[in-house]
């Protein structure tokens, strides 16, 4: 993802230049968002399922609503405190779904520690001027979460199989993972939160448990609950509440 920023950074010619009294919300951001979330997030998934892993991190939205407020002062109203209970009414109901073990409860708890700072790093986002790169605040974030991550890397790396490692379907995924489900899709969710308001950003966050689920169905052959459609649809109806008073706001 490093590689591919700075690639793209260098061909549109990016000034790289940041102030002094901003390094500190990019430093935050970088370990809130870049570090911290994506560890707790797959790691999540690995513990428990794709869908799984879609859906609790949909929930995202709704923290986006109550960080928003808290930071950036926007206006908490009773609809938007009515989508976060849902949602996390939604999220209890799916963390036990099925069967439940000691697996799926960390990977429950990893997955909401995920929303939970993915939310609080894009609403961070929106205090850093709106004049500065998306490319570059995004570059400089993922170097910083590529020197911190580092250090646990390294202890792993006499575990890894060589010989898995130079399988062309392992180097695809993480080619994927690095470049397009990390270097342009934080690429774009930062310069999509620059151009609208935390809330109004967050609420397409719902489109990943959607893909998230049916990709879980047809390639890894997940089946899907008749719980995992109840909380489902729990958080999905938090997130429309969410849209409706937004526009309501619009149009006051």
């Amino acid at each position: 993802a490093l590689v591919a920023l700075a690639f793209i950074g260098v061909v549109t010619k990016q000034k790289w230049k940041v102030k002094r009294e901003h390094w500190g919300l990019v430093i935050t951001i970088s370990i809130v968002g870049y570090a911290i979330s994506i560890v707790t997030q797959e790691t999540g998934t690995m513990l428990s399922s794709a869908q799984m892993g879609a859906i609790i991190t949909a929930t995202t939205p709704a923290f986006m609503v109550v960080f928003a407020t808290l930071i950036l002062k926007e206006r908490l109203t009773f609809k938007k405190a009515i989508s976060v209970s849902l949602a996390t009414i939604g999220v209890i109901i799916i963390v036990g779904i099925d069967d439940i073990n000691m697996s799926n409860m960390l990977g429950g708890i990893s997955l909401i520690i995920a929303a939970l700072t993915w939310a609080l790093m894009s609403v961070l986002i929106k205090r850093l001027p709106s004049d500065y790169s998306q490319i570059v605040v995004t570059t400089y974030a993922t170097l910083i979460a590529f020197v911190v991550l580092t250090p646990f890397v390294i202890t792993k790396l006499p575990k890894l199989n060589m010989n898995e490692i130079t399988n062309p379907t392992i180097w695809g995924g993480v080619l994927y993972l690095g470049i397009v489900s990390t270097a342009i899709a934080f690429l774009l969710w930062n310069r999509g939160l620059q151009m609208l308001n935390a809330s109004s950003g967050g609420v397409f966050f719902f489109f990943q448990p959607v893909v998230g689920t049916l990709l879980g169905w047809l390639i890894l052959g997940e089946t899907i609950s008749i719980t995992f459609w109840i909380g489902s649809f729990l958080i999905l109806l938090g997130v429309l509440i969410v849209i409706k008073d937004n526009q309501e706001d619009q149009n006051y």
